[in-house]
């Protein structure tokens, strides 16, 4: 794996926090996720630092593992549970994405021009990831619905 990309998820670990505490903000006020408004702050700040603290794992292996796509279904869970919506569960991690990916540009990892190869292939990946999650979280989210006879 490259030096920036080893940065970019030290980074996500390291400053889970501060991410989550950044994602929360907008995420309580954005009007595609109106749920998330009214849900425990605390819960929810748990729920994505826990994202993040993961995503390195997610992140390392070439294809996705089955402890990540259970991880993924696990937090379709959480969130059903919670009474998020699917589609603004998926609005929420299309933020998380945003905000890890604006904390690094803000942290200035991958300043250099030489780093920009790297930083390409480092959002390519982080999208990737993001966009198994999606599909994941949808697929239990369906298969809950269909469980409460809601689809």
């Amino acid at each position: 794996m490259k030096v920036y990309a080893i940065k970019y998820l030290e980074l996500a670990e390291k400053h889970a926090d501060r991410i989550a505490e950044r994602w929360l903000k907008d995420v309580k006020s954005n009007d595609k996720t109106p749920t998330y408004k009214t849900l425990d702050e605390k819960k929810l700040i748990y729920q994505c630092v826990r994202f993040y603290q993961n995503f390195s794992k997610m992140f390392v292996d070439e294809k996705i593992t089955d402890d990540v796509c259970r991880y993924f279904r696990s937090y379709a869970r959480e969130s059903y549970a919670l009474g998020i919506p699917g589609e603004e569960t998926v609005y929420a991690l299309i933020l998380m994405r945003r905000y890890i990916w604006l904390y690094a540009e803000f942290q200035l990892i991958f300043s250099s021009g030489i780093a920009q190869q790297e930083a390409m292939d480092t959002l390519n990946r982080s999208i990737l990831v993001f966009d198994y999650a999606v599909y994941e979280v949808t697929r239990e989210y369906q298969e809950l619905m269909k469980k409460d006879n809601r689809l």
